[in-house]
């Protein structure tokens, strides 16, 4: 069923009540998840959202309304106070809002899906579930966690520019956690990533991660860390894992590339950046191997699309190229501001939220070694992987990660295990210091990204392999 004809209805109401340019999205989310407990499932829910957000222009002042009603009345309603609340706002004098130029685009678009996971029954998931908690509490795990979630969202995007596309997003993932409990201590491992994996995909990604064949490991690896030496204090060579490395970019990169964070339009939850927009193409962010780029149609990816909330297309861009920072995550009005002749990285959680700047693909290119060979060359250093806590300042700047586990490396090998690791620095001295990148990339999916007031929880895919980074504080404690 299409909702091209609310959606319009929406844009031209907002046309003939003064906007000067208006868009409208009908979104309708099928959400499903399930947790499981030591063997038992725990929670199962299952829900959908139907509605309609427009957004209008009037002189420079944006204005928005949703409502949760797709009836042709109701869509021009809500566009005429879509311009209203704009035309009002533009009684305060501010500076000119124009928009990049975008070519009307007529179009769908769908990911790849091989198994729909809404069509998977629920007796199978729960099996899923269940046999690997059970697995990993027969592996000595005094706590064994596991859950999946499922998302399937039909959008249909109209705008006063000419723009009519319809986009179906089905997106999934899970993951196993298991606990060991010691004297006043608790440690933790996760498979295959803190949170779960997640990726635009169908259920063949959850069938992919084997959670039943992975638990007793992390079950055993919980329990060896409770007895594991402390990750010593100091600085040194640091290795970290592909899935801790997908955090830092996150964090220390991702974030910092907003260009409204830049513009200082944002500072919610994630604050704003310390870079400076007159150094763009020219200031040094990191190593020559650091090639970080914004690609939003990577296939099976967390933060693919095929278009934008705004209609721009999905396109892959460089952020850093050779270690200098040469590009943002922006949407059409930030960029005209900036002075950038592209968008495309504006998004909403729902149909009800203002679309903003947000992450989509941002990843690290692979480099020409492997995890093995890293560690190879490496006399005296540590290995961290699977994020377990984070900090970073609110200009992105100064960070302290810890993770679920660590190995020691002496003389090219992996020694002891160690408890409790951590890092710190400061993001452009640390990637600076990279030195050896793997070719071994993963997309990890990030479901929970925070940003924007009211809050929005955003989607994101970071490609990342293992590297190796030299002179880095680790084993800080407090």
């Amino acid at each position: 069923m299409s909702h091209f004809d609310e959606a319009s209805a929406a844009v031209q109401a907002a046309l003939e009540a003064g906007a000067r340019y208006a868009d409208c999205r009908v979104m309708v989310r099928r959400g499903e998840s399930m947790s499981a407990r030591d063997g038992d499932i725990e929670d199962v829910g299952s829900g959908e959202s139907a509605g309609l957000g427009v957004r209008a222009l009037v002189g420079s002042s944006w204005g928005f309304y949703a409502v949760p009603d797709l009836s042709d009345g109701a869509a021009r309603a809500a566009g005429r106070r879509a311009a209203q609340i704009a035309a009002a706002s533009a009684t305060v004098p501010g500076p000119p809002v124009d928009l990049v130029p975008a070519a009307a685009v007529e179009a769908s678009w769908a990911n790849a899906c091989e198994i729909d996971p809404l069509e998977v029954s629920l007796s199978a998931k729960g099996d899923l579930l269940v046999g690997a908690t059970t697995a990993a509490k027969q592996a000595g795990a005094d706590l064994a966690e596991a859950a999946y979630q499922v998302w399937d969202t039909r959008k249909w995007f109209v705008s006063s520019e000419g723009h009519r596309i319809d986009q179906h997003t089905r997106e999934c993932g899970a993951g196993v956690w298991a606990s060991a409990f010691g004297d006043g201590e608790i440690q933790r491992r996760s498979w295959p990533s803190y949170g779960g994996q997640y990726g635009t995909s169908g259920w063949e990604l959850v069938e992919s991660l084997d959670l039943i064949g992975n638990a007793p490991r992390m079950a055993e690896e919980a329990r060896a860390l409770l007895s594991a030496p402390l990750c010593p204090s100091g600085e040194t060579t640091l290795v970290l894992g592909g899935e801790q490395l997908a955090l830092q970019i996150h964090e220390s990169v991702g974030h910092a590339i907003e260009l409204d964070r830049i513009l200082g339009w944002e500072a919610a939850f994630a604050g704003t950046s310390w870079l400076d927009l007159s150094q763009l193409g020219s200031l040094r962010y990191g190593s020559e191997l650091m090639n970080i780029t914004i690609d939003p149609g990577r296939p099976g990816a967390l933060g693919s699309f095929g278009f934008d909330d705004e209609g721009t297309p999905a396109t892959k861009r460089d952020a850093v190229r050779d270690g200098i920072w040469v590009g943002v995550l922006a949407g059409r009005d930030s960029a005209a501001v900036a002075g950038l002749d592209y968008a495309g990285s504006v998004r909403s959680d729902g149909w009800a939220r203002l679309p903003m700047v947000r992450m989509t693909n941002v990843g690290l290119e692979p480099g020409p070694h492997t995890l093995d060979e890293i560690i190879a060359n490496t006399d005296d250093g540590v290995f961290m992987d699977v994020n377990r806590s984070w900090s970073i300042d609110d200009r992105r700047l100064n960070f302290q990660f810890g993770c679920e586990i660590g190995y020691e490396i002496k003389n090219g090998k992996l020694g002891r295990m160690l408890r409790n690791p951590t890092y710190t620095g400061i993001g452009p001295k640390f990637w600076q210091s990279m030195d050896m990148l793997s070719a071994e990339t993963v997309a990890w999916g990030t479901p929970n990204c925070g940003k924007g007031q009211p809050g929005q929880v955003g989607h994101t895919g970071h490609p990342a392999a293992p590297a190796r980074f030299t002179n880095v504080r680790v084993g800080v404690r407090g």
